[in-house]
């Protein structure tokens, strides 16, 4: 069978290089995405829908939802890294402030440091298996970049660019096949009229 694991649609907050925050929701930009997005999905013949509770990604996702006719089940254990205090604050604000919030050594303040990220991420990897396995056909997962570069860097195997934003532009897609899992498809965003890559900030 095939997981399908998905990054949400673009938002405003993607767009202006900002953290985000739970609430945000899908652009315009980001609507569009996601309606090219799902017609690609409808396409694959998918049997049931895992998804992120946070606004953006169950956006993304009830488009998907809305072409197949499938129930989105929402796994919070899907969510971004949780940046604390650095939320709705811009990228070049936090670089002019000295501030890494990718960096491997960096706790952001009231946030997850990325032991705790990672360790959350592999217990939603658990959930995505046993989603998979209950299920009678293939698996769409709609998450965020860090949980996509997460998963298919410590579960996959695979080193995709540093750069999230770079690897899982917004709405692509990564096709994992299995059991045993392995990554056919990395981070493709082939149903987009846009180059590669546009999509803003990582989370």
């Amino acid at each position: 069978m095939t997981i399908y694991l998905i990054r949400h649609g673009e938002t405003e907050l993607n767009a202006r290089r900002v953290v985000q925050v739970p609430e945000t929701p899908l652009s315009a930009r980001g609507i569009e995405q996601a309606g090219r997005l799902a017609a690609r999905i409808a396409e694959a013949g998918i049997r049931a829908i895992l998804a992120s509770d946070y606004i953006r990604a169950a956006m993304t996702a009830e488009r998907i939802a809305q072409v197949t006719g499938l129930p989105i089940a929402h796994e919070p254990l899907l969510r971004e890294r949780h940046f604390g205090d650095l939320r709705g604050v811009a990228y070049d604000e936090l670089e002019a402030r000295g501030i890494e919030p990718f960096h491997e050594d960096y706790a952001p303040p009231a946030g997850e440091t990325w032991d705790a990220f990672h360790a959350r991420v592999d217990r939603a990897w658990e959930a995505v298996g046993r989603a998979a396995a209950a299920g009678e056909g293939d698996l769409a997962v709609v998450t965020h970049g860090l949980v996509c570069h997460s998963i298919v860097r410590r579960h996959l195997g695979e080193r995709p660019d540093p750069n999230a934003a770079l690897a899982f532009p917004n709405t692509s897609v990564t096709e994992i096949a299995g059991p045993p899992w392995r990554a056919r498809v990395v981070g493709c965003d082939a149903h987009l009229d846009e180059p590669r890559g546009e999509g803003g900030g990582a989370v």
